[in-house]
């Protein structure tokens, strides 16, 4: 948060400042993304290994783009186990919460034979994207993957950017365990 005095040398600037944080100025960067995501639909990984040693610093290539076992590992003994108790306290208050949104598949026919229904059927497969370097927190992976697991999904797919190190936070690791 940042406080100001208002003045007037403030005064005559705030409005502007207050702007640059709107959607509004958003679209010049529209063209930079959509070349990117054109680049990655063209060139698939090679492109996504390009971006992500250009953007976060890490030579991220075919070998190493997978979490490992000794990773994983590595985050339960850096991490404090503090954390684990509540990381897990969390994912029961998720899952238990999106449990009570779960909705089931009913049908039903009236006297005229017209049947009626509702077929609940879980993705297959999703994505989740969760953020890393500053705004790196085990909730991100907790309120994105659980109500996916909740809901059926058979197949969660979890990306995070590594760090210029190529770790990922013991916490986001940990979560996603």
């Amino acid at each position: 948060m940042r406080i100001l005095t208002l003045s007037e040398d403030t005064k005559k600037d705030i409005l502007t400042n207050l702007l640059k944080r709107s959607p509004n100025s958003y679209g010049e960067y529209e063209g930079r993304v959509a070349a990117i995501i054109d680049d990655i639909k063209a060139r698939r990984d090679e492109a996504v290994f390009e971006y992500t040693k250009k953007f976060d610093g890490y030579d991220l290539n075919a070998e190493n783009i997978l979490v490992t076992d000794e990773e994983i590992k590595a985050a339960y003994d850096e991490i404090d186990p503090k954390l684990v108790d509540i990381i897990r306290k969390a994912l029961v208050n998720i899952r238990d919460y999106h449990a009570k949104q779960k909705r089931n598949s009913w049908f039903d026919a009236n006297e005229k034979g017209t049947i009626l229904g509702q077929k609940i059927t879980p993705l297959k497969r999703v994505g989740v994207y969760v953020p890393g370097g500053k705004a790196a927190y085990p909730s991100s992976v907790l309120m994105n993957v659980v109500p996916a697991k909740v809901a059926g999904v058979d197949e969660i797919i979890m990306t995070t950017p590594p760090s210029k190190d190529g770790k990922i936070y013991c916490g986001t690791l940990v979560a996603a365990k």
